[in-house]
């Protein structure tokens, strides 16, 4: 049964929806009402699209009475995350063939990986990247050749992109079909620990280099819990992937056997058979919910605060963060996975993984069982695992129990009885905060500010010795308008450093940190942005900040007169504006809304 305050949050987001979901399915239903878009193209259309065939997909598809599958694919061969999807689209195309349809590639979208551009000029264009993505693949599917689409990506803006792009298709099934985790290497504890003691000078750059490759070594997701796997959770608890998809390694049988499946079972489910699920009836209200409750249940990434915001919207559906912060009030946090714990999403994966954690949250009443999904009605049939099997998956029942109790807990005995990710207001804007690896002690800070308008200022301060004290550092103009809203990971080692030698410290940011946010104390997000008049920009050295995560407190305590009396102040200077391609991205800053709005330059 579903919990009274799940239905009750659930129903509040639906009825505020209402008359934006109504346009969009509308807008959905005239798209459908064409059926099979391929069979209403002219000759001149229809001989361009399988122009490149081989005969027998020619002819199958001018009969247009088998599905034809389009291939959306992020591959490239840098990133360790999508370079296995280079093999995927034979492999997918084979399997269409197996069962009688056929499949072609559509298009591909740009991945970029924020561990790359970390801290540098490509950064800022990572952000924007999701929203390049989404038309890239609205792009990609406006042939109007397909019955169906398959989508192969993985990491942070990627999956997001891809999702907020189909649903323009939303009279078509989609289906996300992932490449899975590297192996494990060196612990993340250990990884944290090198780049501490790089920051301080006490490790050398050949020493930080082997531990961050003996980290990222192979081919696969990166292994800590960053927006990266958090997508994969989210993919599986709204029925997106086929079951048990998420966190298979690369270069597997079963992974084969995965991917083959995925298209097999897109290929049953479009308006040609008897199983036509589409995705506008996949993403609705229950679906976000769900989404929004198992990212808060594994303790995911803060960057889906942002994401899910404009991925709803694509959707017709609205959402904002305090739905977030009631959600998280009610959600047992049943993961620990770095940052958030010592385990990696393989430990994860083995202790129980996706299965048992969608188990315990439906037996608790804590996720919308009675949803569509891309396996079929009910959410229920995620709690399976599948077995290879012949030539074929078997689905065996998921782990009831934890495998590692120091990983996965039941919803009844949870890590904590809340999911760690709050709301703050107050006069310095709306923020959020990740509280489910910071201490009780450091839950609370009241601090001197310093004030920086980039990240370099901050590290060359902390450089110079001037850190050394309990401090606030406000950290501005690094929103959606300003530079793109970069994640901000490189501040994380010098905010610990001081946070270990007992000072008091707390993050204020327009900007974003990700699954970077840990043990440091981070109010992140900050809306409005500094840059668009909001308060951040008022803030001066020496103004005592509070931070009070417990209540939910974002305030510079400055008397309220002076307050409303201070001009905000401008941006330093405009490097973000040009240089690395940023010059290209100049309409996106200008068109950009806040953060909790989705940083999106599409409208609803």
């Amino acid at each position: 049964m579903t919990d009274p305050r799940l239905q009750q949050i659930t129903d509040r987001i639906a009825e505020r929806s209402a008359d934006s979901r109504r346009t969009y399915l509308e807008r959905i239903a005239t798209m459908r009402r064409q059926g099979p878009q391929r069979g209403s193209l002219s000759c001149s259309n229809l001989a361009h699209g399988f122009a490149a065939c081989e005969p027998g997909e020619k002819q199958a598809l001018r009969l247009v009475e088998a599905a034809n599958i389009g291939i959306v694919n992020a591959y490239n061969d840098m990133l360790s995350a999508h370079q296995p999807l280079g093999e995927y689209p034979e492999i997918v195309k084979r399997a269409a063939h197996a069962v009688g349809c056929t499949a072609q590639v559509a298009g591909g979208v740009p991945a970029m990986c924020d561990g790359v551009t970390q801290g540098t000029a490509g950064m800022e264009l990572s952000l924007f990247s999701r929203d390049i993505i989404a038309a890239a693949t609205a792009i990609a599917l406006s042939h109007n050749m397909f019955d169906g689409v398959l989508c192969l990506g993985v990491c942070d803006k990627i999956v997001p992109g891809l999702l907020i792009g189909a649903l323009s298709f939303g009279h078509l099934p989609v289906v996300f079909a992932p490449a899975g985790p590297m192996s494990s290497g060196l612990g993340n504890s250990e990884k944290a620990r090198v780049r501490q003691l790089f920051a301080e000078g006490k490790a050398s750059r050949e020493e930080l280099l082997e531990a961050e490759a003996g980290a990222y070594h192979g081919k696969g997701t990166c292994t800590f819990y960053g927006t990266a796997n958090s997508n994969q959770m989210l993919m599986e608890a709204m029925g997106l992937h086929i079951p048990g998809a998420a966190f298979e390694p690369p270069d597997t049988a079963l992974r084969q056997r995965l991917t083959e499946t995925a298209a097999q079972r897109l290929c049953k489910i479009t308006a040609l058979g008897g199983e036509y699920t589409p995705l506008a009836e996949v993403v609705d209200e229950k679906a976000i919910v769900n989404a929004i409750v198992a990212l808060l249940a594994t303790g995911g990434s803060t960057n889906h605060s942002i994401h899910w915001i404009a991925i709803a919207r694509a959707a017709g559906i609205i959402i904002d963060w305090q739905d977030f912060g009631e959600l998280s009030a009610i959600t047992p946090l049943v993961s620990r996975v770095y940052p958030n714990g010592s385990a990696d999403v393989n430990h994860f994966h083995a202790a129980g993984g996706t299965a048992f954690v969608i188990r315990t949250l439906l037996d608790s009443g804590l996720l919308h069982e009675d949803v569509l999904t891309n396996w079929g009605p009910g959410l229920r049939r995620y709690t399976r695992e599948p077995r290879l099997a012949g030539t074929g998956l078997d689905y065996v029942e998921g782990a009831a129990s934890s495998g590692d109790p120091a990983v996965l807990r039941p919803a009844t005995g949870p890590f904590s009885t809340e999911g760690g990710l709050r709301l703050l207001q107050g006069n310095l804007g709306r923020a959020v905060i990740k509280v489910s690896a910071v201490a009780e002690e450091h839950r609370v800070i009241e601090a001197p500010a310093r004030v920086f308008d980039s990240q370099e200022a901050l590290k060359e301060a902390f450089e110079a010795g001037e850190l050394e004290r309990d401090l606030v550092a406000v950290v501005r103009f690094q929103g959606p308008r300003a530079n793109g809203m970069p994640e901000l990971h490189k501040l994380t080692p010098y905010l610990g450093i001081l946070q270990d030698r007992g000072f008091q410290v707390a993050l204020v940011t327009d900007g974003r940190m990700s699954g970077a946010s840990g043990k440091v104390p981070a109010a992140i997000h900050v809306s409005p942005e500094a840059i668009t008049g909001g308060a951040l920009a008022r803030v001066r050295e020496g103004d005592v900040i509070r931070l009070d995560s417990e209540r939910g407190e974002l305030q510079a305590l400055v008397p309220a007169d002076e307050w409303r009396e201070r001009q905000p102040a401008n941006r330093s200077d405009d490097s973000s504006d040009y240089g690395t391609g940023r010059e290209l991205f100049g309409f996106m800053r200008d068109a950009v809304n806040e953060a909790e709005s989705g940083a999106t330059v599409f409208r609803g």
